[in-house]
Formats: structure tokens, sequence, C-alpha cells
């Protein structure tokens, strides 16, 4: 298991009050609402970076790559 850290923030005791009386486990909330934020963050990123290589692949020609394939194929 990996290491770990403490968090902590401070709420105000009517809505630490409120989620104690519903049953919300606030660690596990906060833990789940953090993992999916981060992985939310890390898809934007992936976009992002897939927008700038968008530019450089679509000036590949396609049918040029595929005869460079086709012929060192051949030659082996």
């Amino acid at each position: 298991m990996g290491r770990y850290v403490t968090v902590s923030t401070k709420i105000r005791r009517e809505l630490f009050e409120e989620a104690k009386r519903l049953g919300i486990n606030i660690s596990e909330l906060l833990r789940r609402t953090l993992e999916e934020e981060i992985r939310r963050r890390r898809l934007m990123s992936l976009e992002e970076s897939l927008k700038k290589m968008h530019n450089v692949l679509s000036k590949i020609d396609v049918n040029e790559v595929v005869e460079l394939i086709r012929e060192d194929r051949e030659t082996r």
C-alpha cells in the first residue's frame, strides 16, 4: 500500500453535523472526489495534447506511410 498524508480543511460546524447526521463518511467522500477531479484533469490534459498533435498528424500522408511500410516489408 502507498504512503499516506493527512489533509485537513475547515468547514462550518453545521455542515459537519449535517453530514454526520446523514451518515456521510467525509474522509471517503473527499478521497473519492479528489480522485475523480484528478482523473478529470488528466483527461483534459490528454485532450489538449491530442489537439496539439492533431496539427502535426494531419500533415502526414497516410498513403505514403502505407507505401513505405510495404516497401520495407518487401526488402526483408
